[in-house]
């Protein structure tokens, strides 16, 4: 199959646990710790063309214990930070519902996916998908992306102990700075 090489290619990341660390409902400014190296990280990947998203579960608006405001200021203030080693995100894709709760995006659905792929133009064959858990490979695999990597940051490491069945199909690095690498690698070999 020829691709479209007009299409972009893009890095769809997991928020907490992948690019800051996991806290208990984060919703405060005061909060967020960036994981070391991972706005290097993701700056490198914009600078070889990646478009960049962020796809995040939020449960705790749903639940009542923060506001979609509450999640935005957080989200504002870390994009602001990473935006200062040259990353940019194109977009953030927030699902608000609590777990059962009907939700068209909350993944591992791969909405929010295929709704970058056809607001932005987006190749998904040459796109990646970052995260912590389990839903972020599925939400990618469900989507048709080149590659899912797990990190071992958040709860990868545990889900790399227990679950090594299901992670056949992942590449598991140790962190962000370890996934841009490996991202970077593949497309040398790959043309």
């Amino acid at each position: 199959m020829i691709r479209n090489r007009s299409m972009s290619r893009a890095v769809f990341l997991d928020r907490d646990g992948t690019i800051i660390a996991e806290k208990n409902y984060l919703h405060r400014v005061d909060q967020v710790e960036i994981f070391p190296g991972a706005g290097a990280a993701l700056g490198s990947l914009c600078r070889a063309g990646y478009k960049l998203f962020i796809v995040s579960n939020q449960s705790g608006i749903g639940r009542g214990y923060f506001t979609l405001a509450d999640v935005e200021k957080v989200n504002e203030y870390l994009l602001g930070e990473l935006a200062r080693q040259g990353a940019h995100f194109e977009a953030i894709y927030i699902a608000p519902e609590a777990p059962g709760a009907p939700s068209r995006g909350r993944k591992p659905s791969p909405q929010f996916l295929l709704d970058a792929r056809d607001q932005y133009g987006l190749d998904l064959a040459r796109s990646f998908m970052i995260g912590d858990k389990l839903i972020d490979l599925e939400c990618g695999w469900s989507a048709g992306v080149n590659t899912c990597l797990l990190v071992r940051t958040g709860y990868g490491a545990e889900l790399e102990r227990s679950s090594p069945d299901q992670l056949k199909r992942a590449v598991v690095v140790d962190d962000l700075a370890a996934a841009a690498r490996w991202i970077h690698n593949h497309q040398a070999s790959s043309g």
